[in-house]
């Protein structure tokens, strides 16, 4: 089953993309083709993130890609950097995951909410992987609804107090520096919520690695504790106000995620072809049967309804025009047809389909989280129902 990626093109989308973005797309494309699939199984297996990888992609320019040269970042366009997210999720939903929590939701606040000082010292190193990097937003009582957070950062006379805990947190457990986001006090019926740099190995601070997960399992994912933690004023992102800031990094993750899943859906896509291809049954390859080409063109089509929606969502954005509420359709339109693609693509592959030699199950399990966090399913249902009513149903 091991045959060259060649990618999906049905609709010529790399007619429209810059000779740079097309590079860089290969590049990327050939990394995930020849160092991460043949690891990702066992890793996977072995409920392990690889490691090992992170200095490869930060030697590839991944980490941050969207964000200046100045601080050691590529500088590229969000159509590239949305290419980057989708080869990287075509190997698997964690990689991406990584890489998407490092530049946006790590970097990227940083970048924009952060000092210059905060800029110069966690940039560079975040860009290269020699640190890694964490987002504390969401908390075990309060997923979908942020704004309620506990987590607090008490002024005391020579900087902050931070207590609290935060769940479900990609790369906490091997982060180097955590964004953390607390609420800092009232006004009115208001609570004030802003963002501190919290270095992991700062006292009061502990991260425990989630047990049971049955997605996600090669992507390192933890509850953050932080108890009676002592941080200097210079720790507080001094642009960071209310929640408008942390979702504004969720806003640039979501932006990744749209490309990621078509990334997964074609991964899928392809094995299922190849699959149908070479099996036989009934004295002839099974892609010669009827149900098996309509589950190929349903899957074709889906796609490439994808790729578009990717693709003009990139040029907005790099045209400055894209909103959070489009961002929430691409987000949970692509990811929710990568989920049946994924299910589509087990069922073709029969028996097999559960062995991890096969890919599309590993996707499978990994969708649902995908489905589920950077917002719910049903919360970007709800940003969209407001959008067009006018009326908020949550």
């Amino acid at each position: 089953m091991a045959a060259k990626f060649e990618g999906i093109d049905f609709y010529d989308i790399d007619s429209l993309l810059s000779e740079e973005e097309r590079m860089v797309r290969d590049t990327i494309r050939g990394w995930v083709e020849d160092k991460l699939m043949p690891i990702i199984g066992d890793a996977y297996v072995d409920r392990r993130f690889p490691k090992e990888i992170v200095p490869e992609l930060g030697e590839l320019g991944v980490l941050g890609a969207n964000l200046p040269e100045k601080y050691g970042c590529a500088e590229l366009n969000n159509v590239a950097y949305g290419l980057i997210m989708q080869e990287l999720e075509r190997g698997d939903s964690g990689i991406r995951s990584f890489a998407s929590v490092q530049g946006a939701l790590v970097m990227y606040p940083i970048f924009a909410f952060g000092s210059e000082d905060h800029r110069t010292e966690w940039l560079p190193k975040l860009a290269t992987g020699e640190a890694i990097g964490c987002f504390g937003l969401t908390e075990p009582d309060y997923g979908s609804n942020p704004a309620g957070m506990v987590t607090r950062a008490k002024k005391t006379s020579d900087g902050w107090l931070l207590n609290g805990a935060k769940m479900w947190i990609t790369n906490g457990s091997q982060a180097d520096v955590a964004v953390v986001w607390a609420q800092t006090g009232d006004i009115g019926d208001v609570k004030t919520i802003r963002g501190f740099i919290v270095p992991t190995d700062t006292t009061g601070f502990s991260a425990r690695d989630q047990k049971g997960k049955l997605s996600l399992l090669a992507s390192d994912t933890s509850e953050l504790v932080f108890e009676d933690v002592e941080l200097p004023e210079s720790a507080l992102m001094p642009e960071s106000s209310g929640l408008r800031s942390p979702l504004m990094c969720l806003t640039q993750a979501r932006y990744g995620i749209a490309w990621g899943a078509v990334g997964a859906a074609m991964a899928c896509f392809h094995e299922s072809l190849l699959y149908a291809k070479e099996r036989i049954m009934f004295d002839g390859p099974i892609g010669g049967k009827q149900i098996q080409q309509v589950r190929l063109a349903d899957m074709l089509t889906k796609i490439t309804q994808g790729q578009l929606l990717a693709y003009r969502l990139g040029r907005m954005k790099d045209d400055g025009t894209m909103t959070p509420q489009q961002v929430s359709l691409a987000k949970r339109a692509n990811v929710d047809m990568a989920c049946d693609i994924a299910r589509e693509a087990r069922r073709l592959l029969g028996g097999n389909g559960i062995l991890v030699e096969y890919h599309s199950m590993r996707h499978m399990a990994n969708l649902e989280s995908v489905y589920t966090y950077e917002g719910t399913h049903d919360i970007h249902s709800l940003i969209l129902g407001q959008t067009l009513t006018g009326v908020a149903a949550f």
